[in-house]
């Protein structure tokens, strides 16, 4: 007979539920899909709890508008899409550099909260906003990255099998979730929507009794 692992009485139910990494909803808003050239202009993150009943909810959420990097590029097919103006003269934006130190910092406090080694990046399309993440982290040479080098979970793809819908909007339908076109590609509300999605299929797996994996 095979010995069953013994949980770490210093995690955490989060923890436990996703071997070590700590789930954080991030959605960013960019001047085009180049990760290596193109500039970010928005990125928001949505650090997730787990009550004592196992359910998963977003906790924290935390936005930064972002100064272009000196050199990249901006598409105006971009702006339209998104409607961010970067030049706005009221516009609250900080230095790239800046914005993913304090934000890394964040995550690392959560992760050591709840007990967590590693962060793994949920996304819609999550390859997407990995690729900025990490393409930012080599622009500055950050050294503490708190995310997996490669794995995420993408609710583009779980929402697809969840509920037969693969765009956000349409996925949090499905969801009943409510989705407000007219905010949608904020970073801010696009996270904290993600987060929902992602949070409600997590917890609805549960409940159908497909966590804690049947011994």
């Amino acid at each position: 007979m095979s010995e069953q692992a013994v949980p770490d009485p210093t995690e955490s139910l989060l923890a436990t539920r996703f071997r070590g990494y700590l789930p954080v909803v991030v959605d960013i808003e960019c001047g085009g899909f180049n990760a290596s050239t193109d500039a970010i202009l928005e990125i928001a993150a949505v650090i997730l709890g787990m009550d004592d009943n196992g359910q998963l909810n977003p906790e924290q959420t935390h936005f930064h508008r972002v100064v272009p990097f000196e050199g990249s590029n901006i598409e105006d097919a971009a702006l339209k899409f998104t409607g961010i103006d970067p030049w706005h003269p009221l516009r609250i934006a900080r230095q790239e550099k800046d914005v993913f130190q304090d934000l890394f910092k964040v995550i690392r406090q959560a992760m050591k909260q709840n007990g967590c080694k590693r962060a793994v990046i949920v996304a819609h399309n999550a390859h997407f906003d990995h690729g900025f993440i990490n393409a930012a982290t080599r622009r500055h040479d950050l050294k503490r990255n708190p995310f997996h080098p490669f794995s995420s979970f993408d609710t583009a793809t779980l929402s697809g099998l969840a509920y037969g819908q693969t765009v956000l909007a349409r996925a949090c339908d499905a969801a009943g979730i409510s989705f407000d076109g007219n905010e949608a590609h904020s970073a801010k509300y696009d996270a904290e929507k993600t987060a929902e999605l992602f949070c409600g299929i997590v917890n609805r797996w549960q409940q159908l009794g497909g966590w804690p994996p049947a011994t």
